[in-house]
């Protein structure tokens, strides 16, 4: 077996003499063709299984290689799915107790939690040595993100964010099309986004609640400040509270931007700016809106070019706001698609994507058919972004091959969550301050630095680089 972790168990197994447990080594020849013995799977366990966290394991499943074998989930209701999915799994409402109690059994985990949760428990697992499949956005804060690169090389194990589109066809053809010159160099790139579809800008719940005999509250609030308990929030509109999502940017931007850093010579942005939409009841009630992500914003990065020439502008818009529409695309021509899209806007040319990198194409889009295309180069991945995974798991670190590895991941999710710390700095009030004219102190460009992971020109941002987690959690390599 190729997981280093499952030759060591097997051996125990043999070692130990376990007549039992023999047939677990026997040969597959033996047991016959297509079958595959139960010590040559990967082993996984689900933290965080109701949701997209149910969708995840069912699709890593497909996989005669996986063994679904221990399911966590602080919310019983939410767990019903994967439960009914996967009987034989043992079930958690911790995910440290799972870790502790399956740490000889589990090989990998997938880590599907609210944004909150993602890094405390992918850490976890990743100190066990377990590979680790972690939802986008990898994590809540930028000092997280740096954590997590650092941590998949330190403890060698294989790693994968869940932005599916990079492991599509769509952005190896528009690599291709970049690479072979046909837009020139890229100057400016837009992206967009539909989301959020769940509410936000409006001002905090209040109202005592009950708190459901199925949920812990206190486990799924996790590493977040001691918020009451309140229906508002859960199961799906957790992503609209700056307490535990990242908003539209960080609900989508893994997915959209994805394109525009896996293919263009960028790394770290060195300023954020943005311009958000609040609403009134807040300005002139002084209600508790800042607590919630924005309805809309546009965020603007600059990101040096990696190779020295020059910088280049990304902008993000979301919440139905749209970026102008290139005149080479005709009027009855769909700009992206309902989820959003991608323009390249190059010395050359434009190029322009779907959501999910899908379906790139020059601009105008009779260039498509007029022009020799590129010949692919570049390998495709026709298991997809899951099974990839799961094969790389079995492959071994340093051996398997990843989308989006944590060394990838990791800057990635730090560069896009430079713009929630600009929408967050947008919305610093200054106490001191009565007319509401003047009460905001962040509405100003930061200067970034990346090495430093600090705003060097408006210290008061910088308390949202790295959070307070609240006692009894910690992130510590």
């Amino acid at each position: 077996m190729k997981s280093q972790h499952i030759n060591a168990r097997r051996k125990f197994i043999k070692q130990a003499g376990m007549a039992t447990a023999g047939w677990m080594i026997v040969p597959r020849s033996v047991l016959g063709k297509g079958f595959i013995a139960p010590s040559d799977k990967l082993n996984v366990a689900g933290i965080g299984v109701g949701g997209q966290g149910a969708g995840d394991l069912a699709q890593i499943a497909k996989s005669p290689y996986v063994n679904i074998v221990a399911l966590c989930d602080v919310d019983e209701r939410q767990a019903a799915r994967s439960r009914k999915s996967f009987p034989k799994a043992t079930y958690y409402k911790d995910f440290r107790e799972m870790l502790s109690k399956e740490k000889d059994i589990i090989d990998a985990c997938t880590i599907s939690t609210p944004d909150h949760t993602h890094a405390v428990a992918t850490l976890a697992a990743m100190q066990l040595g377990k590979h680790v499949y972690t939802q986008k956005p990898l994590t809540h804060d930028i000092y997280e993100a740096r954590m997590l690169t650092i941590a998949a090389k330190r403890y060698k194990v294989v790693t994968q964010m869940g932005n599916q589109g990079g492991s599509g066809n769509g952005v190896r053809v528009a690599q291709e099309i970049y690479n072979a010159g046909l837009i020139g160099e890229v100057v400016e790139a837009q992206a967009w986004t539909n989301r959020p579809v769940w509410p936000q800008g409006m001002p905090a719940p209040t109202g005592l609640h009950e708190i459901p005999a199925e949920l812990d509250w206190n486990l799924w609030l996790g590493t977040a400040k001691n918020i009451p308990y309140n229906p508002s929030y859960l199961p799906f509109n957790w992503r609209g509270w700056w307490a535990f999502g990242t908003g539209a940017l960080g609900d989508m931007a893994c997915h959209i931007m994805d394109p525009i850093y896996r293919i263009l010579p960028i790394l770290y942005p060195t300023s954020a700016e943005c311009s958000v939409a609040t609403i009134w009841r807040e300005m002139w009630n002084d209600t508790p809106a800042a607590e919630a992500c924005p309805p809309s914003s546009i965020i603007h990065l600059n990101y040096p070019r990696t190779d020295g020439k020059g910088s280049i502008k990304v902008s993000w818009y979301d919440g139905g706001l749209l970026p102008p529409r290139p005149e080479e695309l005709s009027p009855e021509e769909s700009f992206g698609n309902w989820d959003g899209g991608v323009l390249f806007i190059g010395t050359k040319g434009k190029l322009l994507m779907d959501c999910y990198g899908a379906n790139p194409r020059l601009l105008p889009t009779r260039l498509m058919k007029e022009i020799e295309l590129p010949k692919p180069t570049l390998p495709r991945v026709p298991e997809g972004h899951y099974l990839q995974w799961v094969n790389a798991c079995i492959a071994g670190y340093g051996k398997g091959v990843t989308s989006s590895p944590f060394e990838y991941a990791g800057p990635f999710t730090e560069s896009i969550l430079m713009g929630n710390l600009a929408i967050r700095s947008w919305m610093i009030k200054n106490p001191n301050l009565k007319g509401w004219e003047d009460k905001y102190l962040g509405r100003k460009k930061l200067i970034w630095d990346a090495a430093a992971m600090r705003v060097t020109n408006f210290e008061e941002a910088n308390q949202f680089v790295k959070r307070e987690y609240r006692e009894g959690w910690s992130l510590s390599l």
